[in-house]
């Protein structure tokens, strides 16, 4: 299912802890069990593997573990094996965007399984309106602005991959926080009146109890929003066991995307938040800011 992807990559990052204390190496350990150093990573970012339990054991074996310990990684293994076999009886062992697989990059399939499956997005945008808020017609735009000669049947599809990611906006356990400089709302993307339509969208999403949208104004003053360049964290719901999946951010670029994890990372992201929300508008105060500005675009 495709909300395994979360406990897969809880135990994973559980199981590379318990590997690192013991100092074995991924090497070490992919020989210990037969098998290369990028199985075992894949083992421990949270990735489907061929991994048998016998082997597990092994690696178990091999990292000296406490009986506590042993029992606590066999009885998650086990969890993540029913959970796969559930996925693959229902028929949603893979994500339904893996449909859609040839409109996007490979990297952002990752992107996409994270999406589903967390309870909070936070999106600071420079440029753009963050993609889960586009309209079709300003979604479009981007499109044929970026690949001109991408066929009608492929532009289609990727504007029907984006719908559907935007159908969890309506699911009030799903928390979206937009951070947009000033400069997003005044970028005419696809001409005045698809910008004023994707400014009316805006609107409406910032009367969902789930979704705010602040703007930092291009007054707002220094702030630590200028340190980093454009990123969407995610953050999950509590898991079943005592383990925690951390947040990632997310950071795209014109030739590849990061996605950032460790604490002091995070850390920063987080204080880059605080300070952006401290010198932006409130969600009142953006409304009157869009509804001004959508009104220039009037015809």
């Amino acid at each position: 299912m495709v909300g395994s992807t979360i406990p897969r990559r809880a135990f994973g990052r559980f199981l590379r802890s318990i590997r690192e204390q013991a100092g074995a190496t991924l090497l070490t350990a992919g020989l210990e069990i037969d098998t290369s150093k990028q199985t075992i990573l894949r083992l421990e970012d949270g990735l489907p593997t061929k991994v048998s339990t016998p082997q597990l054991k092994s690696l178990l074996d091999m990292y000296s573990v406490t009986p506590a310990v042993r029992a606590e990684v066999l009885e998650l293994w086990e969890e993540l094996k029913q959970q796969a076999k559930v996925a693959k009886l229902q028929g949603v062992s893979t994500g339904w965007w893996q449909a859609y697989s040839r409109q996007y990059a490979p990297y952002f399939n990752h992107y996409l399984r994270l999406e589903a499956v967390a309870d909070h997005l936070t999106s600071h945008q420079l440029v753009f309106i963050p993609g889960i808020l586009q309209t079709p017609a300003y979604r479009r735009s981007l499109i044929e602005n970026a690949l001109p000669n991408l066929p009608e049947i492929d532009v289609s599809s990727r504007l029907e991959l984006a719908a559907r990611r935007q159908e969890r906006l309506a699911d009030n356990t799903f928390r979206v926080d937009a951070l947009l400089s000033e400069a997003v709302l005044r970028h005419r993307i696809g001409g005045p009146a698809v910008t004023r339509e994707q400014l009316q969208r805006l609107q409406e999403a910032g009367a969902q109890d789930n979704i705010s949208i602040r703007v930092v104004p291009f007054n707002a003053g220094t702030h630590s929003g200028y340190s980093v360049d454009s990123f969407s964290m995610l953050e999950f719901p509590p898991l079943a066991s005592r383990l925690v999946e951390p947040p990632v951010v997310y950071v795209e670029g014109s030739e590849g995307a990061l996605y950032l994890e460790h604490a002091e990372v995070i850390a920063r992201f987080r204080q880059a938040v605080v300070s952006m929300k401290r010198v932006a508008l409130s969600e009142n105060d953006t409304h009157d800011l869009v509804s001004s500005i959508a009104k220039e675009y009037a015809p």
